[in-house]
């Protein structure tokens, strides 16, 4: 057995090293381990050829997994910006994450980076780590001026952020709620497709309102939650939807001059 306890070195570098191969899978989670921890794992388990020779050796005995190198300072959860794949960190499956904190723990004070897998891409999906959260501030309805700030998957659902929110203004699972997305300061958009995930609206820094029912049945912003255009008169199309419009109109295009066909604009 290696050092506290663990599966023996050939054991972890195997394990390892098969499950550093996992394909990716829609919904499936993923950890971060910061790379210069990792490397001095590798030295102690001989995972390259050229670190055999330092196998089992104590002086690169690696310790608790610490992932303190890609942390902003005194935020347990923020990322430092603009950090690289497989420079500042590796991406580990959950089997991989569990396995490695059995044998060295976690630092103390520290959390697990966890991240969902997500699909990407317009017309040819692709499975990608979102490494980086969207951004939400959060208020009540009822007072504006506290903004609670959160981060979330783009695979996160109304519904699951909805949840989120009730928790952090305690409020009770029997209380009937409804969201809305503020985009000025007197422009509200109801968002009431609970299934629509963050990636599908399109959100980014944008605020989250929730809003309780009054005792009496009625709602302080009015009855109508169906009509987005009764609440924002004349939106405009975002530069992602203008974008969105162009690449379409493009593909369109070129697939009508595949086929020989005439396209007037």
């Amino acid at each position: 057995m290696a050092e506290g306890g663990a599966a023996d070195l050939d054991i972890q570098r195997s394990d390892i090293a098969s499950l550093l191969k996992t394909s990716l899978r829609k919904g499936d989670t993923w950890y971060l381990v910061d790379s210069r921890w990792f490397k001095q794992w590798k030295k102690y388990v001989g995972f390259d050829s050229w670190d055999k020779y330092q196998m089992g050796d104590q002086n690169v005995y690696p310790g608790p997994i610490d992932n303190s190198g890609l942390l902003k300072d005194g935020d347990a959860q923020s990322l430092k910006e603009h950090l690289i794949d497989e420079l500042d960190y590796i991406l580990l499956p959950t089997e991989g994450w569990n396995k490695l904190v059995s044998w060295y723990t976690l630092m103390e004070g520290q959390e697990p980076i966890a991240r969902k897998v997500v699909e990407q891409g317009m017309f040819v999906k692709h499975c990608k780590v979102e490494v980086y959260l969207t951004e939400l501030k959060l208020c009540e309805n009822g007072n504006m001026n506290n903004v609670v700030t959160r981060r979330f998957s783009k695979a996160d659902t109304i519904d699951t952020i909805e949840k989120v929110i009730r928790k952090i203004f305690n409020i009770p699972d029997e209380k009937e709620t409804r969201l809305w997305n503020k985009y000025m300061s007197n422009t509200f958009e109801p968002l009431n497709k609970p299934d629509s995930t963050i990636q599908d609206a399109e959100y980014q820094g944008q605020v989250l309102v929730i809003e309780q029912k009054n005792e009496d049945g009625t709602w302080p912003r009015g009855s109508n939650t169906t009509s987005c255009k009764n609440i924002i008169p004349n939106r405009k199309p975002t530069l992602s939807e203008k974008r969105r419009k162009l690449l379409i109109s493009t593909y369109s295009r070129e697939i009508c001059c595949f086929f020989g066909y005439w396209w007037e604009c």
